[in-house]
């Protein structure tokens, strides 16, 4: 036994006094409430064992058992179980996987808190997101295009079989062919005609349930998913450390950051932000109980769609133009064939070409695939023939075809409104802090708390870990 001093003094400016006191503003009679009122208790009172989670993973601590190991040798968690039993490695991680909305709750809550004290409002927000690998293993990958053509031939040579590719008639087919029939197996039993055919049907069917289901794990917006944890995604991870473009199993994590704080938080399986913008702001808008009114995201969140909610919504866009920085270059200028570069005129609804020659409104389009219908403009000029800049403004290999371009109206009106926010004096400050304050969250949590790989499976248990 070592001689020790009982008494040990912790200091008043230490992290863990802060964020003891930090945690008692929160409300735990949710908490309390999930508990079993039956049965063996815990050897950790509830609120006591959220603190040393929520302390050990501001340490950098995330593994249940380093958490355990933690609570027996330092004397900071010592000092935060306050004469309680120290929490073996199972019981933490059965506490983080069955108290998921109370974590979240816990998150909204302390919102709410820092909104209060006046450390944090609702005038504007800076989004982003970002990609961390999940737990799952790198190579139980599943493609949709290859469970595509693959379905695509098990029901063809169904087709040859049976004489149909309806999964339900091929069913009833073979469950009529092996009607009365007795298969056999084993050394020295020749099977028959009946059971070989009853046998090929089973098998192709087996085979497409198989690959339908996999096409209904994936969705329809997604491309991949891991064996090992169907949630995630495979994505391009900034983390290649082979320099070889490897696509990862992964999570998109959405952050929404207002003074310096992160004031919201999601999970999604979209490789890209674009999809990502509409339900995580109405998830926002659902925990806070009121909106942003100014929303600052980077180019990866522009779209017809989101222009038209932000609109729809009261909110003020400060999202970055795809073309905002290219469009400023020499290059982009003389690229004569851009409807950008061409003079539009309004009276005549019509645009003129670097030639002079005059493209007149052809046809109108409507795209209803997104949330919001869009409506295409397409121009086409009447005469390309004799063009000497024929080659700089036309891809089109025949010199017979005449240039076309399509106009999105509704979206580059949207567009150009953005653009605007963001030339004023506040735009400017605003797309100046933006990759300041979210970037710097996302420092924080791969950096300096060294969080690059989820613990857990599944998506419900990757939001609770996240909050």
């Amino acid at each position: 036994m070592f001689a020790l001093n009982t008494e040990v003094e912790i200091p008043e400016t230490s992290e863990v006094r802060f964020i003891d006191t930090e945690l008692e503003k929160l409300d735990y009679s949710k908490l309390y409430g999930g508990l079993r009122q039956k049965g063996r208790k815990s050897v950790v009172d509830a609120k006591t064992m959220f603190k040393v989670i929520v302390y050990a993973y501001e340490r950098g601590i995330y593994s249940s058992r380093k958490i355990e190991e933690a609570c027996r040798v330092r004397i900071d968690f010592r000092w935060l179980l306050n004469g309680e039993k120290i929490p073996d490695h199972c019981a933490i991680s059965r506490f983080r996987k069955k108290h998921k909305e109370e974590m979240k709750d816990f998150f909204c809550q302390y919102v709410r808190i820092l909104e209060a004290e006046e450390e944090t409002d609702h005038e504007v927000v800076f989004i982003d997101g970002t990609k961390v690998e999940s737990r799952a293993g790198r190579y139980t990958f599943v493609w949709r295009g290859r469970v595509e053509k693959d379905l695509a031939k098990a029901k063809a040579k169904l087709y040859e079989t049976t004489g149909t590719k309806d999964v339900t008639e091929a069913e009833a087919k073979v469950a009529e062919l092996v009607s009365g029939l007795i298969f056999v197996t084993g050394k020295g039993h020749h099977k028959s005609e009946k059971q070989k055919e009853a046998e090929n049907i089973l098998e192709l069917l087996e085979r497409i349930h198989r690959y339908e289901k996999d096409l209904e794990i994936m969705g329809p917006n997604r491309n991949s998913y891991s064996k090992t944890d169907p949630d995630a995604t495979f994505m391009r991870m900034k983390e290649d450390h082979m320099r070889n473009g490897q696509l990862k199993p992964g999570y998109n994590l959405q952050f929404a950051v207002n003074s310096e704080y992160i004031t919201g938080l999601e999970v999604y399986a979209d490789r890209n932000d674009t999809k990502t913008l509409i339900p995580f702001l109405k998830a926002m808008e659902e925990q806070h109980g009121e909106k942003y009114k100014k929303v600052s995201a980077d180019a990866g969140y522009e779209s017809y769609d989101n222009y038209c909610y932000l609109e729809e919504n009261g909110q003020m866009s400060f999202i970055k133009p795809t073309n905002y920085e290219t469009k400023r270059t020499k290059k982009y200028r003389q690229q004569i064939g851009r409807m950008e570069n061409m003079t539009y005129i309004e009276e005549g609804d019509c645009f003129v070409c670097a030639e002079g020659r005059i493209l007149q409104k052809a046809y109108d389009t409507t795209d209803t695939k997104g949330i919001y219908p869009r409506k295409r403009t397409y121009y086409r000029c009447e005469d390309c023939s004799h063009c000497s800049k024929r080659s700089l403004c036309s891809k089109a290999k025949s010199p017979e075809t005449p240039k076309e371009i399509c106009v999105t109206k509704g979206f580059e009106e949207a567009r150009r409104k953005s653009e605007k926010n963001l030339g004023t004096d506040e735009g400017v400050r605003i797309r100046v802090s933006r990759s300041i304050q979210v970037e710097g969250a996302f420092g924080l949590m791969k950096h300096d708390y060294g969080f690059r790989r989820f613990l857990t499976f599944q998506k419900e248990n990757v939001r609770t870990e996240l909050f």
